[in-house]
């Protein structure tokens, strides 16, 4: 999709390039404060009509070219501004407050590197379609090419990144008229529920950059959003009668009431990622099996084999597992992927009919659907779900806490109202193949550019966002990575319980090939990096609740608890290896046992 990029017109205000800046003295700068400043209106204005379009949260890192639209947004008691020192853990926070709520937080930083730090968080929200509007202080035109200190090219900084690109040079009087289609258009861009994401504004201030508003041009009237229309392929309904039909449900699905119905109808079986919403008890969706343990049950060939579909039918994001992701592509099946994105996702290039736009919308534009599956095939399904199930929550019972269990543990006992933040790596990973079925349990993870980095920043946002409890699932050195994030964490008023994962250094290395075909000391310095740092003392320097965890109970204890903790579950990389290959043979085993004999 092409991206406009808009430069308005460029103010010198009398000024060139070469020119210099007129120096103030205190006793001048003083004066200005009392008097109106045309950048104050002008980010008064931002302000004020993002609050009419529904703003409620703004992050802002310090810095003094950013004082205008700062200033403005702390002054008005609509919004919550929240501070962070390090630009990275604002913008996480922003994506984490999008996640959460579906509305665009305003995340604010000065000019120069800070707005290199924003760069990661910008991409992950791109890549997730996660509504953020990024504003990046700069310095006015005769600052640029001279040497000028914190002064950088900040034009399309984010790349494609980003939905829009405005940048908005000094601001006079003279052009209120456009200030509050600035704000619209950033505010709708950013919303466009085609294509939701980032939009950088690039603000430049002169100074002085103190002052008071003036009076704010009126507003007027605001467009309203259009319905996305579905091209559908007019091949796709009849594919929907196969008996034979497999459905893949991922992080995208907005309206479970739609979905659960359309699916009931349609019967077949789903495999559900914890992301989806989907992976309920029989009681939310009776007419589609659910399957929660696809990874260890297309460990087996047996299965792999009898639970070949002839169609799959994705709605969202592909799953997380290979084992999964690969015997989708092996099966040949005919492939419909219904992505929110405008570019379906399709890594593996088995995609044969792809469709872009709102899964809710595209199921209405299928329309009535009356599912007929082969009632053995699917009994298959149902036996050989209800026997991984079994075999893996037997495993758990009783067992010393090792990473699987806490995922399975967490996934079971966490409260109905908590949003689960799961780190990529290991643990997302942990809860896709071990976590069970539940209802009203919201999984929520980075999964655009699924990088390890901001976990902590985005549970906080998501904290703020959505004013309920949030719990965490982290490993050691993607909190390592994060812990700028926990400056000032209990400022925040959040209740965040953070369950660490601790084996001492890149623990997801282990499953991969360089464990086996290197060096044990080059492996280590290379990839399982071990560290030394001490995460109590950690605590107790942010004023973290910090708890030792070695059993289930006290897991579930410190999870009761309010306020922002810590529980510190040590484990070993080496045997976390061993427990996943004895848990996925376990169920292997099962389950072809129980197949062979005609089950």
């Amino acid at each position: 999709m092409a991206r406009s990029k808009r430069r308005l017109p460029i103010k010198h205000h009398g000024q060139t390039r070469s020119e210099k800046i007129s120096t103030f003295t205190d006793a001048t700068i003083e004066g200005m404060v009392q008097q109106h400043s045309d950048g104050a209106t002008f980010c008064a204005t931002l302000v004020d009509e993002w609050i009419a379009l529904g703003l409620k949260h703004a992050v802002v890192s310090p810095g003094s070219r950013s004082t205008p639209l700062a200033v403005a947004l702390a002054g008005r008691y609509e919004i919550d501004v929240h501070v962070f020192h390090d630009e990275r853990s604002a913008a996480f926070c922003a994506l984490g407050i999008g996640v959460a709520t579906g509305i665009p937080a305003v995340v604010l930083c000065t000019s120069g590197t800070a707005a290199t730090h924003f760069h990661a968080a910008v991409v992950e929200a791109g890549l997730s379609l996660v509504p953020m509007i990024v504003c990046t202080a700069d310095r006015p035109p005769e600052l640029h090419g001279v040497g000028a200190p914190q002064t950088i090219d900040q034009q399309e900084l984010y790349g494609s990144a980003v939905r829009d690109f405005i940048n908005v040079e000094p601001q006079s009087s003279a052009d209120a008229p456009s200030w509050r289609g600035i704000a619209q258009t950033a505010w709708s861009t950013s919303l466009a529920s085609h294509n939701p994401g980032p939009v950088h504004l690039n603000l430049g201030f002169r100074e002085p950059l103190v002052g008071t508003a003036g009076e704010l041009p009126p507003r007027g009237e605001v467009g309203s959003r259009q319905d996305v229309r579905v091209h559908l392929d007019s091949s796709i309904g009849p594919l929907l009668k196969s008996a034979r039909g497999v459905v893949v449900a991922g992080e995208g699905i907005a309206d479970f009431d739609v979905a659960s119905e359309w699916l009931g109808r349609l019967g077949w079986p789903i495999i559900a990622d914890p992301r989806s919403g989907l992976r309920v008890l029989d009681d939310r969706l009776p007419h589609a099996p659910i399957i929660s343990a696809a990874d260890p049950i297309l460990r087996s060939s047996v299965l792999q084999d009898r639970l070949r579909p002839d169609v799959i039918l994705r709605l969202g994001e592909p799953p997380v597992s290979k084992v999964v992701n690969a015997w989708l592509a092996q099966s040949k099946a005919t492939y419909i992927a219904v992505s929110r994105r405008p570019v379906v996702t399709d890594p593996d290039r088995v995609v044969t009919h792809s469709v872009a736009g709102p899964i809710e919308a595209t199921l209405a534009a299928i329309g009535e659907v009356v599912g007929c599956p082969d009632e053995q095939w699917l009994a298959s399904w149902v036996a050989a779900e209800t026997i991984a199930r079994t075999v893996i929550d037997e495993s758990m019972s009783g067992a010393a806490l090792h990473e699987a269990k806490v995922a399975h543990l967490l996934v079971d006992q966490l409260g109905d109202d908590t949003a689960f933040v799961v780190s990529s790596s290991m643990p997302v990973r942990d809860v896709e193949w071990f976590g069970g079925r539940r209802n009203d349990l919201r999984v929520l993870s980075n999964r655009g550019a699924n990088g390890i980095d901001g976990v902590i920043a985005t549970s906080i946002g998501v904290a703020l966002g959505s004013r309920e409890p949030v719990s965490v699932l982290i490993g050691d050195v993607a909190l390592v990575h994060d812990s700028s994030s926990l400056v000032n964490i209990v400022d925040h008023a959040v209740d965040l319980h953070i369950v660490l994962i601790d084996n001492r250094g890149g623990g997801i290395f282990s499953f991969l090939p360089q464990a086996e075909a290197l060096e044990n000391d080059q492996f280590e310095k290379l990839f399982g990096t071990p560290h030394s740092t001490d995460f109590a003392a950690l605590c107790k320097a942010h004023g973290i609740e910090y708890h030792e965890v070695d059993s289930e109970e006290r897991l579930i204890e410190v999870s009761l608890r309010d306020g922002v903790r810590l529980s510190h579950v040590r484990t070993d990389r080496a045997q976390n290896v061993e427990i996943h290959r004895q848990l996925n043979d376990a169920v292997v085993s099962a389950l072809e046992a129980a197949f062979s004999t005609g089950g």
